[in-house]
């Protein structure tokens, strides 16, 4: 059975809150410590650029683009979010779910994506460097997670095709 990717709809919602409780769980992959609701997760993303990876009818990994601000000069700089359900890792299922969300954001004129990774991410790093992204930053101890501070690499990727002279 071949791996396809498409469009999230909300009846991927179980599978891929799955998929993000397994980053929540292990303290390396984002700042919550429950997924959202459906509602709440659907609100807070946007409508376009969301895109599940799989196998028959089972999801093993998503991505989506959320806003980084409302201000309208912003409009093209949104952030990144992908999973990959645990025990699909390392097959190059987050790489392919990169590049294919790289190709939609600049369908949409998305001229800059960033990511906010924890530096122990060792392996989220390396795929969003292995995609074109370059680390601009270190937030450090920017929040909370369980009580313990937290540093927070910022990296971003800029479009070759979209936003350029």
């Amino acid at each position: 059975m071949g791996k396809d990717i498409t469009e999230m709809t909300f009846e991927d919602w179980t599978q891929v809150k799955a998929i993000y409780e397994e980053g929540i769980t292990s303290k390396i992959a984002t700042f919550e410590t429950k997924a959202p609701t459906w509602e709440e997760w659907d609100s807070s993303h946007l409508s376009n650029c969301r895109l599940v990876m799989v196998t028959g009818k089972i999801v093993i990994g998503w991505a989506a683009l959320t806003l980084v601000s409302s201000r309208c000069v912003y409009a093209g700089v949104a952030e990144v979010s992908i999973y990959v359900k645990g025990s699909e890792r390392g097959q190059g299922i987050g790489s392919v779910l990169l590049n294919e969300l790289i190709k939609e954001s600049e369908k949409e004129q998305i001229w800059t994506l960033q990511a906010g990774i924890f530096p122990e991410n060792k392996a989220s790093l390396q795929l969003h460097y292995n995609n074109g992204f370059r680390l601009v930053g270190r937030r450090e101890r920017i929040a909370k997670l369980n009580g313990n501070w937290k540093d927070v690499l910022l990296l971003e990727r800029r479009s070759l095709i979209t936003g350029v002279l």
